[in-house]
């Protein structure tokens, strides 16, 4: 067996002939099977070997095996059908891109390595105390507020929607800091975190370096922020903790939920509150509210 696999050679299309066997007599079929326990990024890498390789990545077997089991209720929350004529890969391919619902508030797409369903709300898909005031809040323009940052592009699936929020909501100085957001999504089965965005200071370009002023930074050091969340089947989670390093934007981590059985739908809520009305608070800016697999909390660490 191994001197036989050892005897199989490489070669692309167009090559000589060789009178060894090689890769490219290998049924499209056996293939397949070794491609269905790959990863996307190898299966797609491996695609580009040969024809027999190039045809048995297109497998829908292989696909499928990397969709989430209830991708139908994904495609019709984001796309309002099932879309006709469309292999599996190329449901994974547009499934993977930043895909936008609920007026544009929110993203959903899956990761591309490992199929997990992620989650963004921009600042301005929540309900924000005050943000209808000027002298409280502001929505501002900005490169920053990047979904590109939490999703990994692999040159098998290039991103052609746009990837950012291009807004922030900025507080500029209140008394009663209080933002609620709610999401409801046909999440797999699993373990889940959710995330606040958030950075002291309000980051601009000058000279072509980025700067952030911190002029109107105060009151997150008298008292803590308090996050929670709720899900539609009973689970609440609370945390608190001040804000800190200005001009650095942090995912403020509020707490885990599970997702028992993929279902139809699951409702989840939050809050971000300081509503000591002691003293003010300001400088603060607000771009988005994360949920991922809790398994990636250690990869968002490096972005």
């Amino acid at each position: 067996m191994g001197s036989s696999l050892s005897a199989l050679t490489v070669y692309s299309v167009g090559s000589p002939p060789s009178s060894k066997p090689g890769l490219g007599d290998l049924p499209e079929g056996c293939v397949a099977l070794v491609l269905n326990h790959l990863d996307p990024p190898e299966i797609c890498k491996l695609a580009r070997l040969n024809r027999a390789f190039r045809g048995a990545s297109s497998a829908d077997f292989v696909w499928e095996s990397k969709l989430p089991s209830d991708y139908r209720f994904l495609i019709e929350k984001l796309f309002g059908g099932f879309p006709e004529n469309l292999v599996k890969k190329e449901i994974y391919a547009r499934l993977c891109r930043p895909n936008s619902f609920d007026g544009g508030t929110k993203k959903a797409w899956l990761d591309k390595t490992t199929g997990g369903v992620c989650l963004s709300i921009a600042a301005k898909g929540l309900a924000i105390t005050g943000i209808d005031d000027r002298r409280y809040w502001n929505h501002i323009p900005t490169e920053e507020s990047r979904l590109a940052d939490q999703v990994p592009v692999f040159g098998a699936f290039p991103c052609r929607n746009s990837p950012k929020f291009h807004t922030v909501a900025y507080l500029q100085q209140i008394w009663w800091l209080e933002v609620d957001g709610e999401v409801e999504f046909p999440l797999p089965a699993g373990t889940y975190s959710l995330f606040f965005r958030l950075q002291l200071g309000r980051a601009s370009k000058w000279l072509g370096r980025r700067v952030c002023n911190s002029e109107h930074v105060h009151g997150w050091d008298v008292k803590p922020v308090r996050f929670q969340l709720w899900t539609s089947d009973g689970q609440h989670v609370t945390s608190q903790c001040f804000l800190d390093e200005p001009g650095k934007w942090i995912r403020y981590h509020v707490g885990n939920f599970v997702v028992e059985n993929a279902k139809p739908s699951t409702k989840i809520k939050f809050s971000m509150t300081q509503i000591d009305c002691t003293h003010t608070k300001g400088g603060l800016c607000l771009d988005s509210v994360l949920i991922y697999p809790s398994e990636y909390r250690e990869r968002l660490k490096h972005f």
